[in-house]
């Protein structure tokens, strides 16, 4: 069944029209196999339709719309280029992307006081990903625009990574502009790829997304002229309907196909790795070695203080926590919890770890917690155990107020504006 690979839902502020739970039960309803939503300037949704795909058993695939400002290809003009998420690699290239466009100054979206790198970047965070230059991608687009930014996707994406994509949406104007795509991807030799570009689940959803076109441009119902949508035919299309509509570009389908298969990346098989811990005096990320090196030295320093005889029985059972936390990959983990209680200890602040955090003797010798767990007897895999597949969860208490907003302010600037 056909994939649509250039929707947009209400994460596309004032754009979009429908929620992605929305948008993936009507897609599976329609017999659709995957959906991207390719929201503008951020991939917010994403873990919604995710969800909700995998309740229906079709793809929820990854991208955004990014809105890129003329100084990123130095052209004299913005562009709006739908990006696809390939691999693992490509997410991670996209989400440091997306946080340099709405860091830096003259970002069209929003501005932040927080220096950051230019949007020379793009080139080194393309890899991963996939482009598409669409029918909106630029503004009262003409031959010669069209030619020029594609060429600059072309040199930033590579060959086998830009789509001409093309829609058919029984507008005035519409077919000069498929001439003009069509005969772009010719000249570039470009696949071309069908698309209904949808910004609703249904006909009746078209309605709200004209409000939305309404409050985004600061007009009334009645003056909005073509500002609005010419018609309802941007809703979510059965994949027949579409394979009608594009029957003489049996290709521009098949590219749609092919480029699905392309797209292994969904957010089940997103992971996740947490900061390396870093030597306070070098600022240096240590190796996962140095992490576990420490790790046993500081819990072995703490038991010195905590316990008045290290007897046999605490040493096995701490030497089993620390086996299990460094075969795991926690150690880093446990680290910067440690260096936050410190921090909040030095200040005089109070501080207390509590649930399953209280079974883990190596907590308790850290400072983190303050019962016994050994001498309670409790067990240690109620809070860790080589069966769990998330991160520990570590609760700490905090006082209220302006102590706590300490703590907050300690980690932002130890890892912020990247990592906190």
């Amino acid at each position: 069944m056909f994939p649509e690979l250039h929707t947009r839902s209400c994460f596309s502020f004032l754009r979009g029209s429908s929620h992605p739970e929305d948008l993936i039960r009507r897609a599976a309803e329609l017999g659709y196999t995957a959906l991207a939503l390719p929201d503008h300037m951020g991939i917010y949704g994403s873990a919604r339709a995710h969800h909700a795909a995998k309740q229906h058993n079709i793809r929820a695939l990854v991208g955004t719309t990014l809105e890129l400002p003329h100084s990123t290809f130095g052209i004299p003009h913005s562009c709006q280029i739908p990006v696809l998420v390939q691999t693992r690699q490509g997410y991670q290239n996209l989400t440091r992307l997306l946080t340099d466009l709405h860091c830096n100054p003259s970002s069209p979206t929003w501005k932040l006081d927080i220096p950051c790198s230019t949007l020379g970047v793009l080139p080194s965070h393309s890899s991963g990903l996939t482009a598409l230059l669409t029918p909106e991608s630029l503004p009262n687009p003409t031959r010669e625009s069209l030619l020029e930014t594609a060429q600059h996707l072309l040199a930033t994406f590579g060959q086998n990574n830009l789509y001409i994509e093309l829609t058919r949406h029984h507008r005035r104007g519409e077919r000069r502009l498929e001439t003009l795509l069509r005969d772009l991807a010719a000249h570039l030799k470009l696949p071309l790829l069908a698309s209904n570009a949808p910004l609703f689940a249904t006909r009746q959803d078209r309605l709200l997304a004209d409000a939305f076109t309404c409050l985004r441009h600061h007009r009334t119902l009645d003056d909005a002229g073509t500002l609005l949508e010419a018609n309802a035919e941007r809703h979510l299309k059965s994949p027949r309907h579409i394979e009608q509509l594009f029957a003489d570009l049996p290709q521009a389908l098949l590219n749609a196909h092919r480029l699905a298969d392309r797209l292994d990346f969904t957010l089940e098989n997103l992971g996740y790795k947490f900061p390396s811990y870093h030597d306070p005096d070098t600022n240096r990320a240590l190796t996962p070695d140095q992490e576990a090196t420490l790790l046993r030295q500081l819990t072995l320093s703490g038991a010195n203080n905590r316990y008045p005889k290290l007897t046999k029985k605490i040493r096995d059972h701490l030497d089993h926590e620390l086996t299990l936390i460094n075969r795991l990959g926690f150690a880093g983990y446990f680290l910067i919890v440690w260096e936050i209680t410190q921090f909040a200890q030095s200040q005089g602040i109070l501080c207390q770890g509590r649930g399953s955090a209280a079974n883990s003797a190596v907590c308790y010798c850290l400072g983190i917690t303050a019962v016994d767990p050994i001498g309670g007897g409790l067990l240690f895999e109620r809070f860790l155990s080589e069966n769990r597949k998330s991160w520990p969860d570590i609760d700490i208490d905090f006082p209220s107020g302006d102590r706590r907003e300490a703590v907050i302010q300690h980690v932002f600037e130890k890892y912020a504006p990247r990592g906190a």
